[in-house]
């Protein structure tokens, strides 16, 4: 009983966990590559690389039925760069809009 209630705590973790890194990963796909660079960061390419790293081992970190995910500690590491895009990237970037759209007046894309 123990244990099926200890692996379910570590799946809602780890969905949660690989949640975080997987819209970090959208997210960074739908912003310009010039915003990263014109605010200092490192560049989009880059990011997205880590960001796919950290959320593929988000997914690796989900355990499966029997037991718990064998990378669950380095799940725990690899949530770390997702949380370093919203907390210091993303609010750096966020006014240069989303990229690869057409041009909008002031009335917006109508």
């Amino acid at each position: 009983m123990l244990s099926q209630l200890q692996l379910f705590v570590w799946m809602v973790l780890a969905l949660a966990v690989f949640a975080v890194q997987v819209v970090a990963l959208v997210d960074a796909l739908r912003r310009p590559a010039r915003a990263f660079t014109a605010e200092g960061k490192l560049s989009k390419n880059i990011w997205l690389i880590i960001l796919g790293i950290a959320a593929a081992i988000g997914l690796l970190g989900i355990p499966s039925g029997g037991g718990g995910g064998g990378f669950g500690f380095f799940n725990i590491i690899a949530v770390t760069p997702a949380i370093i895009y919203w907390v210091d990237v993303r609010p750096r970037i966020r006014h240069h809009g989303r990229g690869g759209g057409r041009p909008q007046g002031p009335a917006g894309g109508w």
